[in-house]
């Protein structure tokens, strides 16, 4: 996709998962995150969770990994959430997101983008990412 083409209303691409119990305890692990409500639906219950949760990075980590399949070639900048809810396995996870502001200079074109996390049709992260696309 070229620069030119990305104007403030642009849709990013969506990106839909449904992540396993066994590859959310897998990052944590990875990530070593500490909390066992990452790693079991009975550990969790105990903490008053409904059951097993993602980490709320791993939700960042998806976020990022939209904007990365969307616009290999630019650099993320800065990234900026809210948590607006917990995010679990097993269910269909939507993220989506669209342009809302476009700073043109002779070096790069940089973009302001507006992100959401959803889960069973509630906003559980949103946020804000600053991207970069150099002029070659």
């Amino acid at each position: 996709m070229s620069a030119g083409s990305l104007e403030i209303g642009h849709e990013i691409p969506r990106l839909e998962i449904v992540l396993s119990g066994d590859q959310v305890r897998r990052y944590a692990t990875a990530a070593q995150m500490p909390g066992a409500r990452f790693f079991s639906d009975e550990v969790a219950r105990k903490e008053g969770l409904p059951g097993q949760i993602l980490p709320g990075n791993m939700g960042m980590a998806l976020l990022s990994r939209m904007l990365t399949e969307w616009l290999p070639e630019a650099r993320l900048e800065k990234l900026g959430v809210t948590f607006r809810g917990i995010v679990r396995p097993g269910t269909p996870i939507v993220c989506s997101g669209f342009v809302t502001d476009r700073r043109d200079s002779d070096a790069a074109v940089e973009l302001e983008c507006d992100l959401i996390l959803e889960q069973d049709g509630e906003r559980r992260i949103t946020g804000v990412a600053e991207l970069r696309l150099d002029r070659s």
